[in-house]
């Protein structure tokens, strides 16, 4: 299996998510988790919502017939998990970290409680649910109308973390092959041919370890 530390940045999100997660962050418990380890699985009681103070973490769902896909990867100032709200809800994917991460977890009572007794902090938690709503259809009509290539360029591109509003220092970021290609929707054997193409054109580096450069983005407005 071969991977790739790729040199990103842990930048905010155009939501501002630290002002939603300072008014329950007393209240959270964090913890650290290694690369691959599951945060929560598909199937289990959901109970809690988490954060991502620093890493990334992959939601991944599961066919009954063993098939799997990557839905969302989600990085520093990134809420999941919010099922929870829904009483007696499962979890309807899986959440594991690919690489060392940092996640807080607030407990479900918690944040009924907060919603009920701050007003601003339910207009907050309505705002970031139609914030991932249409961050999550953006990304379906990308899965359904992009080519795999081009969807390939858009991931790098947001592990990179261009586009964001901070410039933070770089952090590494690794990522297998067949991470990517679940993320993508593709084969691992496309995923390599498509970044020896980015590479050629000087779009990407990479020897032991993979870095990003802004040119990607001309890619995608060309294609």
């Amino acid at each position: 299996m071969h991977h790739w530390a790729i040199m990103t940045k842990a930048n905010s999100n155009v939501f501002d998510h630290l002002n939603l997660f300072e008014r329950i962050g007393k209240q959270a418990t964090t913890r650290d988790y290694n690369n691959h380890e599951a945060i929560f699985t598909q199937g289990e009681q959901a109970d809690a919502m988490f954060y991502v103070q620093n890493g990334h973490v992959k939601l991944t769902v599961k066919s009954t017939g063993g098939k799997k896909a990557v839905i969302a990867i989600l990085k520093h100032g990134d809420f999941f998990g919010e099922s929870c709200l829904a009483e007696h809800s499962l979890r309807t994917s899986t959440a594991s970290a690919i690489q060392s991460s940092t996640v807080s977890r607030v407990r479900r009572a918690t944040i009924i409680r907060t919603i009920q007794r701050q007003p601003t902090f339910a207009k907050l938690f309505i705002s970031y649910l139609l914030f991932r709503v249409a961050r999550f259809q953006d990304e379906f009509v990308d899965q359904i109308f992009s080519s795999s290539e081009k969807r390939l360029a858009r991931i790098l591109l947001m592990l990179a973390g261009f586009g964001q509003q901070t410039n933070p220092e770089p952090v590494l970021l690794k990522v297998s092959q067949e991470t990517l290609a679940e993320m993508v929707g593709t084969t691992r054997s496309r995923v390599s041919f498509f970044m020896n193409r980015f590479r050629k054109r000087g779009f990407i580096d990479y020897n032991g370890s993979l870095r990003v450069h802004k040119s990607l983005r001309n890619f995608l407005l060309q294609t």
